[in-house]
């Protein structure tokens, strides 16, 4: 299993490739797996891409899926059409691990040439950096979040 942690810089190059930082890379290969297909699309609920292992990506997937019904309700069905729109899958090339990740994507998360890699468990973010830097949660709100959560699981 491939848990990703940490951030990392990294540039998009002209033909829309980004270099998977090697923090990264390593994660993978821990996680066993070197040559792993990855799947992209753009986060739901924030602006940025989200890069999950294909693995992770079928568990998170079926667990959507199971809590809708799309072949009998309209609603489901467009939701879950809109779900899978933009999902892109990706192998990273060779040692340098590069990425073409689709204009589309760079385009609705605002990156032109610089990223931010955020690594959150079970998938990493991509951002353009001044979109992360000013979506991050103030540590005030934090830390009132973090008591809310706390007192909700006991």
């Amino acid at each position: 299993m491939v848990r990703f942690y940490g951030t990392a810089n990294g540039k998009v190059d002209d033909k829309g490739r980004v270099v998977l930082p090697a923090a990264f890379r390593d994660a993978m290969v821990r996680g066993g797996s070197e040559n792993m297909t990855l799947i992209v699309k753009k986060n739901v609920q924030q602006c940025c891409i989200d890069l999950f292992s294909a693995e992770e990506w079928e568990t998170r997937s079926e667990k959507v899926l199971s809590g809708i019904d799309p072949e009998l309700n309209t609603e489901d069905a467009d939701f879950w059409t809109k779900y899978n729109d933009g999902v892109y899958t990706l192998v990273p090339d060779g040692k340098l691990g590069r990425l073409n990740i689709p204009s589309e994507l760079l385009e609705s998360a605002g990156i032109t040439k610089e990223v931010v890699f955020g690594g959150v468990g079970y998938k990493l973010q991509i951002w353009n950096p001044e979109t992360r830097k000013a979506s991050l949660l103030s540590d005030e709100k934090f830390k009132k979040t973090a008591s809310e959560l706390s007192s909700r699981n006991k």
